[in-house]
């Protein structure tokens, strides 16, 4: 079972790569974690529901400004830096992985009063790309945190000008309208408000967040994330449709959003909702009301009773959704059937992770069983990762 300490072990060779590809040291380096939804599948862009946990898998990015107008980005995971001026940053302007960082830069632009100077990043990512663990948000926050302290608009010991509620909208705008993904704000909002030992209960339409402790190690249990590593299959188109077809429902049913219809109001308009309409309305329905128990369940220290909500939204989003996959599948049933008390996929779907919450004296057996599941089916093997609940974006140098 891989487990990840935290970012500290990889911090020195960061420094060392900045000061490699810059010449000098860093103004500082910053940290932010990716995460895991317990539980809440595509509520979070109909104003719903949802329950993350921020992860010690993430983005360190290390900076420092310039004195001329251009933004140079490397990332110790990829092959190409960007070398960008300033007045180039903007809706489509920049591609591949350099337009989170871009993107991010160009919103905080437009604060008042900022003035963006040029900048030096150096970013080294530990979130598995595509898997489902948000690695764009950890990016995004990263480089948020980073580029406001250096700019002035956050410090510590100061107050913020930009809190992290503010931060994390800024770097879910920049996926919104500099990389053109129409995400939701939960990827975003976890990475920087994330606390050790607790998952966020977020209501996604006010940005309300409850902190609500996660006692994996007083319950006896473990959350094993299932990295399937299974090629996201047209994730970008099914996941604009999916999304296209849920604010669909809404007009139907007379709502602002889904999260304000009830599942009564869905089944009384199956006629007028069609399918796949109909499905997809009943599982943002649903899935809604099962994080509205999931988080009852952990006010109550009642951990293990939230694994039926796992099986069912994994259902729900196989079946009413229909945004799993073979792998996810296979994972979900593996896990569950070795003794996981429920197990659901965990992300935008099509591929990516799963999660299970396990007794903790079935650890091991749950992640062999997913390794043989997979082997007699024929897939890659899945790399199996205990998480647990971590801490927020900051500042670690």
């Amino acid at each position: 079972m891989i487990r990840i300490p935290g970012p500290s072990r990889r911090l020195g060779p960061l420094l060392d790569a900045f000061r490699a590809r810059v010449g000098r040291d860093p103004d500082g380096a910053w940290f932010a974690p990716g995460r895991v939804n317990l539980i809440g599948e595509h509520t979070d862009y109909s104003g719903g529901f949802v329950l993350p946990l921020a992860i010690e898998h993430g983005v360190l990015a290390a900076a420092a400004r310039r004195d001329d107008d251009r933004l140079r980005c490397w990332s110790l995971q990829e092959a190409e830096p960007a070398d960008l001026r300033l007045d180039e940053l903007g809706p489509g302007k920049v591609q591949g992985w350099a337009a989170y960082p871009a993107g991010v830069a160009w919103v905080l632009a437009q604060a008042d009063g900022v003035e963006l100077g040029g900048m030096d990043l150096v970013v080294d990512g530990e979130v598995p790309a595509g898997a489902g663990l948000s690695s764009s948000a950890a990016l995004e926050c990263a480089t948020a945190l980073a580029l406001a302290e250096l700019l002035g608009l956050q410090r510590a010991g100061a107050p913020d000008r930009l809190g992290p509620v503010e931060l994390a909208a800024a770097a879910r705008r920049a996926e919104v309208e500099a990389v053109g993904m129409p995400c939701g704000v939960m990827d975003q909002m976890i990475s920087m408000l994330g606390q050790p030992g607790h998952a966020l209960f977020l209501d996604t339409r006010t940005l309300e967040a409850e902190q609500l402790p996660l006692p994996l190690d007083e319950s006896g249990l473990r959350l094993l994330v299932i990295d399937t590593r299974a090629p996201h299959r047209l994730v970008e188109g099914a996941y604009a449709e999916r999304r296209a077809a849920i604010e669909a429902a809404a007009r139907v049913l007379g709502v602002p959003e889904l999260r304000d219809a009830t599942p009564a109001m869905v089944e009384d308009a199956a006629d007028e909702l069609g399918d796949p309409g109909l499905r997809r309305a009943r599982h943002v329905v649903r899935e809604n009301a099962r994080v509205l128990e999931a988080a009852a369940l952990l006010r109550q220290a009642a951990l293990d009773r939230v694994g039926r909500l796992l099986a069912a939204s994994h259902a729900s989003l196989r079946d009413d959704l229909e945004v799993s996959c073979p792998e996810l599948d296979t994972a979900v049933a593996a896990a569950t059937d070795s003794g996981a008390l429920g197990a659901r996929m965990t992300g935008a779907g099509f591929g990516g992770s799963a999660l299970a919450l396990v007794p903790a004296e079935l650890e091991e057996r749950v992640g062999a069983a997913v390794l043989a599941a997979f082997e007699v089916a024929g897939f890659r093997p899945p790399e199996v990762i205990g998480v647990r609940p971590a801490g927020g974006a900051r500042r670690v140098a």
